[in-house]
């Protein structure tokens, strides 16, 4: 995957908007963090990811998965994004993105997929 691509599919999401946190591109709904990219090892930054999932993913897909002793005790694992799959991304940011898009937003994202 390319930033490009992360691109496409954060904005697929409504009210999702492209930003900077700590100096680099990232995504936000309505200011809230969505995810970033971490030049230094072209990785982003996925968040709402418990500390059990992050251990199981890091073991399953270590070539994809890791993280730096800033997030050891955030909910929170780093992506490789020559690795990462689409469809994973796709539903680490969705996840992420019902947790902080206001739920009128989220209601008519619903309607408008399910109709």
């Amino acid at each position: 995957m390319t930033w490009d691509d992360v691109r496409q599919i954060a904005l697929s999401f409504p009210g999702v908007e492209e930003s900077t946190s700590y100096g680099t591109p990232s995504f936000k709904v309505k200011g809230k963090f969505l995810t970033r990219l971490r030049p230094e090892d072209q990785s982003i930054v996925l968040v709402d990811v418990s500390f059990d999932e992050r251990e199981m993913l890091m073991e399953a897909e270590p070539q994809t998965f890791h993280f730096t002793a800033h997030y050891k005790d955030y909910p929170a694992v780093l992506a490789r994004l020559e690795s990462l799959h689409p469809g994973s991304l796709r539903a680490f940011l969705e996840r992420r993105w019902r947790n902080v898009a206001p739920k009128t937003v989220i209601k008519a994202y619903d309607a408008e997929r399910s109709g």
